[in-house]
Protein backbone atom coordinates (compact mmCIF):
# COMPACT_ATOMS: atom_id res chain seq x y z
CA UNK A 1 0.00 0.00 0.00
CA UNK A 2 1.39 3.37 -0.95
CA UNK A 3 2.02 6.17 1.50
CA UNK A 4 -0.64 8.30 -0.22
CA UNK A 5 -3.24 5.54 0.19
CA UNK A 6 -2.35 5.15 3.86
CA UNK A 7 -2.74 8.89 4.41
CA UNK A 8 -6.11 8.91 2.64
CA UNK A 9 -7.31 5.98 4.75
CA UNK A 10 -6.17 7.75 7.91
CA UNK A 11 -8.09 10.88 6.94
CA UNK A 12 -11.26 8.90 6.21
CA UNK A 13 -10.93 7.00 9.50
CA UNK A 14 -10.54 10.30 11.34
CA UNK A 15 -13.82 11.53 9.85
CA UNK A 16 -15.59 8.22 10.55
CA UNK A 17 -14.36 8.29 14.15
CA UNK A 18 -15.82 11.79 14.45
CA UNK A 19 -19.18 10.47 13.23
CA UNK A 20 -19.01 7.56 15.68
CA UNK A 21 -18.23 9.87 18.58
CA UNK A 22 -20.41 12.88 17.72
CA UNK A 23 -23.29 11.18 15.87
CA UNK A 24 -25.92 13.23 17.76
CA UNK A 25 -24.41 16.56 16.67
CA UNK A 26 -25.34 18.16 13.36
CA UNK A 27 -22.63 16.90 10.99
CA UNK A 28 -22.57 17.64 7.29
CA UNK A 29 -20.15 16.80 4.49
CA UNK A 30 -18.31 20.16 4.62
CA UNK A 31 -17.69 19.79 8.38
CA UNK A 32 -16.48 16.20 7.97
CA UNK A 33 -14.30 17.21 5.01
CA UNK A 34 -12.64 19.78 7.26
CA UNK A 35 -11.90 17.01 9.78
CA UNK A 36 -10.32 14.98 6.98
CA UNK A 37 -8.52 18.05 5.52
CA UNK A 38 -9.93 17.58 2.02
CA UNK A 39 -12.56 19.26 -0.15
CA UNK A 40 -16.21 18.28 0.38
CA UNK A 41 -16.54 16.68 -3.07
CA UNK A 42 -13.32 14.71 -2.66
CA UNK A 43 -14.38 13.64 0.82
CA UNK A 44 -17.76 12.34 -0.32
CA UNK A 45 -16.23 10.35 -3.21
CA UNK A 46 -13.36 8.96 -1.16
CA UNK A 47 -15.50 8.06 1.85
CA UNK A 48 -17.86 6.07 -0.35
CA UNK A 49 -15.00 4.34 -2.12
CA UNK A 50 -13.35 3.50 1.22
CA UNK A 51 -16.36 2.38 3.27
CA UNK A 52 -18.93 1.40 0.63
CA UNK A 53 -21.59 3.94 1.62
CA UNK A 54 -22.01 7.68 1.60
CA UNK A 55 -21.09 9.72 4.69
CA UNK A 56 -24.75 10.66 5.15
CA UNK A 57 -25.90 7.04 5.08
CA UNK A 58 -23.14 5.98 7.47
CA UNK A 59 -24.17 8.68 9.92
CA UNK A 60 -27.84 7.69 9.62
CA UNK A 61 -26.98 4.05 10.26
CA UNK A 62 -24.87 4.98 13.27
CA UNK A 63 -27.74 7.03 14.71
CA UNK A 64 -30.20 4.19 14.10
CA UNK A 65 -27.85 1.71 15.83
CA UNK A 66 -27.84 3.92 18.93
CA UNK A 67 -31.61 4.32 18.72
CA UNK A 68 -32.02 0.54 18.55
CA UNK A 69 -30.10 0.21 21.79
CA UNK A 70 -32.18 2.92 23.48
CA UNK A 71 -35.43 1.35 22.26
CA UNK A 72 -34.41 -2.02 23.70
CA UNK A 73 -32.95 -0.78 26.96
CA UNK A 74 -35.13 2.19 27.97
CA UNK A 75 -38.77 3.17 28.14
CA UNK A 76 -38.21 6.67 26.76
CA UNK A 77 -40.52 7.84 24.02
CA UNK A 78 -39.61 7.29 20.39
CA UNK A 79 -39.66 11.07 19.87
CA UNK A 80 -37.18 11.66 22.71
CA UNK A 81 -34.90 8.98 21.32
CA UNK A 82 -35.12 10.46 17.82
CA UNK A 83 -33.94 13.85 19.06
CA UNK A 84 -31.28 12.36 21.34
CA UNK A 85 -29.58 10.47 18.52
CA UNK A 86 -29.48 13.50 16.25
CA UNK A 87 -32.61 13.49 14.09
CA UNK A 88 -34.43 16.82 13.72
CA UNK A 89 -37.84 15.29 13.10
CA UNK A 90 -39.64 12.22 14.44
CA UNK A 91 -41.02 11.58 10.96
CA UNK A 92 -37.57 11.54 9.37
CA UNK A 93 -36.35 9.30 12.18
CA UNK A 94 -39.19 6.80 11.71
CA UNK A 95 -38.78 6.74 7.92
CA UNK A 96 -35.00 6.28 8.15
CA UNK A 97 -35.33 3.66 10.89
CA UNK A 98 -37.81 1.69 8.77
CA UNK A 99 -35.53 1.94 5.69
CA UNK A 100 -32.53 0.60 7.61
CA UNK A 101 -34.09 -1.87 10.06
CA UNK A 102 -37.12 -3.00 8.07
CA UNK A 103 -39.76 -2.09 10.66
CA UNK A 104 -40.90 0.95 12.58
CA UNK A 105 -39.26 2.00 15.86
CA UNK A 106 -42.40 1.09 17.80
CA UNK A 107 -42.61 -2.35 16.18
CA UNK A 108 -38.90 -2.89 16.79
CA UNK A 109 -39.33 -2.01 20.47
CA UNK A 110 -42.32 -4.33 20.82
CA UNK A 111 -40.49 -7.23 19.15
CA UNK A 112 -37.07 -6.67 20.76
CA UNK A 113 -36.51 -9.20 23.46
CA UNK A 114 -33.98 -8.59 26.20
CA UNK A 115 -31.92 -11.74 25.93
CA UNK A 116 -29.46 -12.76 28.63
CA UNK A 117 -26.43 -12.54 26.35
CA UNK A 118 -23.55 -10.06 26.36
CA UNK A 119 -24.28 -6.71 24.74
CA UNK A 120 -21.55 -7.25 22.13
CA UNK A 121 -23.45 -10.27 20.76
CA UNK A 122 -26.76 -8.41 20.76
CA UNK A 123 -25.16 -5.53 18.88
CA UNK A 124 -23.64 -7.87 16.30
CA UNK A 125 -26.89 -9.78 15.76
CA UNK A 126 -29.07 -6.67 15.50
CA UNK A 127 -26.66 -4.43 13.57
CA UNK A 128 -28.49 -2.88 10.63
CA UNK A 129 -27.04 -3.48 7.21
CA UNK A 130 -26.70 -0.81 4.55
Amino acid sequence: MSRATEETNRRMLRARDTMDRDYARPLDVPALARVAHVSPAHFARTFRATFGETPHRYLQRRRVERAMFLLRESDRSVTDIAFEVGFNSPGTFSRTFRDIVGRSPRTYRREAVAVGVPTCFTMAWTRPHA
